[in-house]
């Protein structure tokens, strides 16, 4: 009975010393959960159940083992990691600090993407190639950028910083810093030329489509004036 619970006790010290360390080593992703999420109200919480802070935590493993040069295991982490979190982060990925992956349910990041610091991506974000090439063949996402959900984001383009990719928004083409894309094949508009405010009040995104056929009204009505 002493064997046992003196095993217990041991495991137990083990647990609460893992999550502190990740605690430590990992708190501007925390912090991003925090800042990010409402619904993140509880330290603990989000530290046993966001599934997109373990995704980081076994990327950040697996990244290290990749960059020396260790076979194999680096991608069985990466596959490990999809299972547990339905997050799958290739290895060679190259991320930044304070990313925060929300849901994160089927977003896939590529072998050659790079990611800036406190990036946003939602459930359903897909950071790919767009066919057989070698070399870098996948996305460069600046910082402070926020990906929606369903948004792909393909092939060696260059997504720039304080930038808003809409939801379901499908970009081929580098898109400038403090800008807003949405749309299939995405377009870009200016958010008034100024950086995405972290609120991320979606429903306000500005459509260029929408403002396109405005500002033709405009000069309609004008003209029949």
């Amino acid at each position: 009975m002493t064997i046992c619970m003196n095993v217990l006790l041991a495991l137990i010290a083990i647990f609460v010393l893992f999550w502190a360390a990740i605690a430590v080593f990992f708190q501007k992703e925390i912090r991003a959960a925090f800042e990010r999420d409402p619904a993140a109200t509880n330290y603990f919480e989000v530290l046993l159940t966001y599934a997109g802070l373990h995704a980081v935590i076994f990327y950040r493993i697996a990244h290290s083992l990749w960059s020396m040069k260790v076979p194999f295991l680096p991608r069985y982490i990466s596959q490990l990691a999809r299972f547990f979190t339905g997050i799958e982060i290739h290895p060679g990925a190259r991320i930044g600090e304070g990313l925060f992956i929300d849901h994160g349910m089927g977003v896939v990041v590529g072998e050659t993407a790079i990611i800036g610091d406190n990036v946003l991506l939602y459930q359903g974000v897909t950071l790919g190639g767009t066919g057989k090439e070698r070399g870098k063949r996948h996305p460069t996402i600046g910082n402070n950028v926020v990906v929606g959900a369903g948004a792909k984001i393909l092939g060696n383009i260059t997504i720039g910083d304080n930038s808003y990719i809409g939801s379901n928004a499908v970009v081929i083409k580098d898109v400038p810093p403090n800008s807003t894309v949405v749309g299939v094949p995405g377009r870009i508009t200016k958010q008034d030329g100024k950086k995405i405010d972290i609120s991320l009040d979606h429903i306000h995104v500005l459509d260029p489509i929408l403002q396109e056929m405005e500002d033709l009204k405009k000069r309609i009505e004008k003209l029949e004036r």
